[in-house]
């Protein structure tokens, strides 16, 4: 037996360790991310997820329905802190081009247990004005 080891320095997440019961991924910076290209959030129903700062600069976007629509929240991440998202929760990650993320989930994470919300104009611009202000 040896170390294995993996790295990945592309746009966006790939998952570069995974067994039957969790897998982790690097995440990086890709348009979609961007403050600018920021249009959905998603939910896992089954698994939390962890996010740990590596570089660069991300901030953590969640939303909880009312009854007025979404109510956003941001946390300014910090390096080497682990970030827990609730199973459930809107979530998503805005980014800067040097930004790397460590991400840590279960290995059945995926289309078939998650949710997608397209944003509208008027959240997205909700959204950026709370990182703005971040």
């Amino acid at each position: 037996m040896k170390i294995l080891n993996d790295t990945y320095s592309g746009e966006g997440m790939k998952r570069v360790y995974e067994n039957e019961k969790w897998t982790v991924g690097i995440k990086n910076w890709k348009p979609a991310n961007d403050l600018s290209g920021i249009d959905m959030l998603e939910r896992h129903h089954k698994t939390d997820e962890l996010f740990i700062l590596l570089a660069g600069q991300c901030t953590l976007i969640s939303a909880t329905p009312t009854g007025n629509g979404l109510a956003f929240n941001s946390v300014n991440m910090q390096p080497f802190e682990v970030y827990n998202i609730p199973k459930g929760l809107w979530h998503n990650t805005i980014t800067q081009k040097d930004t790397r993320l460590a991400l840590i989930e279960d290995s059945n994470t995926g289309m078939a247990n998650s949710d997608f919300c397209q944003l509208t104009e008027a959240e997205i611009a909700a959204i950026q004005q709370l990182v703005k202000g971040v």
